[in-house]
């Protein structure tokens, strides 16, 4: 299990990396085009738009993994060492549940309303339901990173010698 995710870490990054790169070149060439050969390219602001929601959304679930995110320790570092991995579980537990309902369940609904409908992009014509589809997707990827962080959280309460360190 841990190697399956050590790979979806692994290509999770990449990917988001691959976007970030597109996104670089996407708006450095809306920019050439409109400053320096005078012809604005229709469709790169539109493209700049997309790559930002898969970015942030994708960025979103990596940086849960890692970690990454702003958190108000306050509380929580007055407690003693078992107690704050236990409110870690519960910060866990609260971020899944509102993964799985908020952007998995509500995502896949609207992914499915978008498709129904037909809604395409003005400049693309594209399905709007394939760009939508980063939410149910990031919030799956939350689920399992909630799931496997209850796990770690479990591990290190069950050793007998406790370090003094939260990661």
């Amino acid at each position: 299990m841990r190697k399956l995710l050590e790979k979806l870490d692994r290509f999770l990054a990449v990917f988001l990396m691959i976007l970030m790169a597109a996104i670089v070149i996407d708006v450095t060439w809306q920019v050439l085009s409109r400053f320096i050969v005078g012809k604005p390219s229709s469709f790169t602001e539109e493209i700049a738009r997309f790559l930002l929601v898969w970015i942030g959304l994708l960025g979103a679930a990596y940086a849960f993994r890692t970690h990454a995110h702003l958190g108000l320790d306050l509380f929580t570092s007055k407690l003693s060492f078992e107690k704050r991995l236990r409110a870690d579980v519960v910060a866990q537990l609260v971020s899944f549940g509102f993964s799985a309902s908020v952007l998995v369940y509500g995502g896949i609904k609207l992914v499915q309303l978008q498709l129904l409908l037909g809604q395409t992009s003005a400049a693309l014509q594209v399905k709007m339901g394939y760009v939508y589809i980063v939410i149910p997707l990031a919030g799956v990827l939350i689920c399992i990173y909630a799931i496997d962080n209850i796990l770690c959280v479990r591990e290190r309460l069950n050793q007998p010698a406790h370090g003094d360190s939260l990661n």
